[in-house]
């Protein structure tokens, strides 16, 4: 009895180590990413000057008083910011998951990393270039034609996050089907079978950030379904480099 209450005590006092060791490493990956992203946003902000007319594209905006000038700024920067911060963060994430995972899925994650980064930045660029002069100047020609349009800055920054960051993320889709399928989540044959609901699910997003117009939609639901139909191109792939990978190994 005595014998195994130590051997109690001692697993016990095991799992507190491994317990405040996984707090530790939560607490260093925290504080490494709000320090990167602390980094990028003074950055930002000390060259806001040159990224305001980027941003504004030669468009004539108005501020309603001198707050709205710190959220505007403050605004920009803080995007960017988390945009710039996001590779680093998702390293500091695998970095504390890694413990937990095999060597197989670890190699797997880490490999996505650089390729989430690019879709994003695909995305958004897509968006801040093709989709949103487009939605933008189509509803300014529409107002102008009744009313003299005078926009704020506020709201014009917020109607270009909506009709660009989410384009980000939606262009991480392919990169999300095949991680999914190299770690076994879902297969091709799967994915073949909710094609319509994904359909379904991209127009309704395409609906969302666009105006009522035919020609608008289009022009976003079209390359979500090309993104769709390549992620499940590329899930055919992983799952048939998969599955050859596993019959070697059994040979072996």
């Amino acid at each position: 009895m005595m014998h195994e209450a130590h051997l109690d005590k001692q697993l016990l006092k095991e799992e507190e180590q491994t317990l405040v060791e996984h707090i530790t490493d939560l607490r260093r990956a925290i504080i490494s990413s709000a320090i990167f992203f602390i980094v990028c946003f003074v950055a930002i902000l000390v060259s806001i000057n040159y990224v305001i007319p980027l941003v504004t594209d030669g468009n004539k905006l108005v501020m309603l008083g001198p707050l709205d000038v710190i959220r505007f700024y403050t605004g920009i920067a803080g995007s960017l910011s988390l945009g710039l911060s996001a590779p680093f963060i998702g390293y500091q994430a695998w970095k504390f998951v890694k413990p937990a995972m095999t060597t197989k899925e670890s190699k797997t994650t880490l490999s996505f990393i650089p390729g989430i980064l690019i879709s994003f930045l695909a995305g958004v660029a897509f968006g801040f270039f093709i989709v949103f002069p487009t939605v933008y100047g189509f509803l300014m020609n529409i107002g102008s034609q009744n009313f003299e349009m005078m926009i704020t800055a506020k709201e014009y920054f917020s109607f270009m996050l909506m009709t660009s960051i989410p384009l980000g993320f939606l262009f991480e889709v392919p990169l999300l089907l095949m991680f999914l399928t190299a770690i076994g989540i879902v297969t091709p044959s799967k994915l073949g079978e909710i094609r319509k609901y994904g359909y379904l699910l991209m127009a309704i997003v395409s609906a969302l950030i666009t105006p009522p117009d035919l020609l608008s939609q289009i022009i976003v639901l079209g390359p979500l379904i090309v993104l769709y139909e390549l992620g499940v191109i590329l899930s055919k792939m992983v799952y048939r480099r998969k599955w050859e990978t596993d019959d070697q190994t059994e040979k072996l």
